[in-house]
């Protein structure tokens, strides 16, 4: 491929980001060497995605411990002052605090800047590992020969450590010889199903149409969609998925014509700790993103402007949890705990947290 999303440079302790803000006119790429500068990254947007979010955050943290080895600096203060700026940057992604917890528990055992480093790394591999996992259990529910999906947002590779989560499975579906289509909401406000998920298929080779972000149910009515897959920045302990705002839109679109509506999540997204989809902060983000394509204002002066970043569909809209173990189907409460319970299990038996 042409581009890579994220690469850490041992040599000068740096986090290299593909800026997805400048894409698909140019890949151009920004060198962060302070925890301060990736939240900067994930605050504009320079990087985003849930798992990537989550990846990034962790070498953030790692520069920090780095730099406070070097300067002679307290491990513990420095630390404490990088987990608060990078847990500000944004409040719905749930990998951005799983990340920063992961890493937390570490510090404050007493980890040094090596074995901090070796952590997000540990993290950013197993992101590759899940999204292959995702994938391989998507295309077993999914048609064997021709299959067209409807997209929303970006899930892929730019979203991610390895192939990506929805987008992924459109990816993988591809490269195993399956006749794809992908149809791509265009993702307003900042159009990242358009510039973002357009741009990865492109390079894949996959034919794909984008459409606006209302046109899914005229779409889903006139035309074949076999399921929309969609990824989620934090699903709830009964389901309840917050995503990209329009997400809700499109599970509706799809629930009145039939087709199946799958959330594609890395169980590090799911907060059990979160009972419902009432309980996820909604991110409210710059009005400026709806009031303007680029520099040009297109609302009239003085106009408001509500512009919600995310929003929640509920579970009795959702087929099923694509995660890392398998397809979560409803009753979402009663499986998800089976899960986890499950999981913690294996960790304990295998000396695990």
């Amino acid at each position: 491929m042409a581009f890579r999303t994220m690469e850490w440079i041992a040599a000068e302790a740096c986090l290299r980001l593909l800026d997805q803000r400048h894409l698909p006119g140019e890949v151009r790429y920004r060198d962060l060497r302070t925890p301060e500068a990736v939240a900067g990254a994930i605050r504009d947007m320079t990087v985003r995605g849930a798992p990537a979010i989550g990846v990034s955050a962790a070498y953030g943290m790692a520069q920090a411990a780095i730099l406070a080895e070097a300067e002679g600096k307290p491990l513990g203060a420095a630390l404490e002052a990088a987990d608060a700026v990078l847990r500000a940057s944004r409040p719905t992604a749930v990998n951005l605090f799983w990340a920063l917890d992961r890493m937390g528990a570490l510090w404050r055992g007493g980890a040094d800047a090596a074995r901090l480093l070796a952590e997000a790394r540990e993290i950013e591999r197993e992101d590759i590992t899940v999204n292959d996992a995702i994938a391989a259990h998507a295309l077993a529910i999914l048609p064997v020969e021709e299959v067209v999906f409807f997209h929303h947002c970006n899930t892929g590779a730019l979203a991610a450590g390895g192939v990506g989560t929805a987008l992924g499975i459109i990816r993988r579906a591809h490269e195993a010889g399956r006749k794809v289509f992908a149809y791509l909401d265009e993702t307003r406000p900042r159009l990242q199903g358009a510039k973002l998920s357009s741009f990865e298929l492109m390079e894949y080779g996959v034919p794909h149409a984008i459409v606006v972000d209302g046109a899914s149910a005229h779409v889903m009515r006139r035309r074949r969609v076999d399921a929309a897959v969609v990824g989620c920045d934090r699903v709830a302990a009964n389901g309840d998925t917050a995503n990209k705002i329009g997400t809700y839109n499109l599970a509706l679109a799809a629930q009145d014509n039939g087709v199946p509506f799958y959330v594609a999540c890395p169980t590090s997204t799911i907060d059990m700790a979160t009972p419902d989809g009432a309980g996820i902060e909604i991110e409210e983000r710059d009005g400026d993103e709806i009031l303007q394509m680029g520099v040009t204002r297109i609302a009239p002066e003085g106009a408001g402007v509500f512009n919600p970043a995310f929003d929640v569909t509920p579970n009795r809209l959702i087929s099923g949890l694509i995660t890392e173990y398998g397809v979560i189907r409803p009753p979402f409460d009663v499986n998800l705990r089976q899960l986890f319970s499950r999981e913690k299990a294996l960790a304990a038996r295998s000396g695990g947290a």
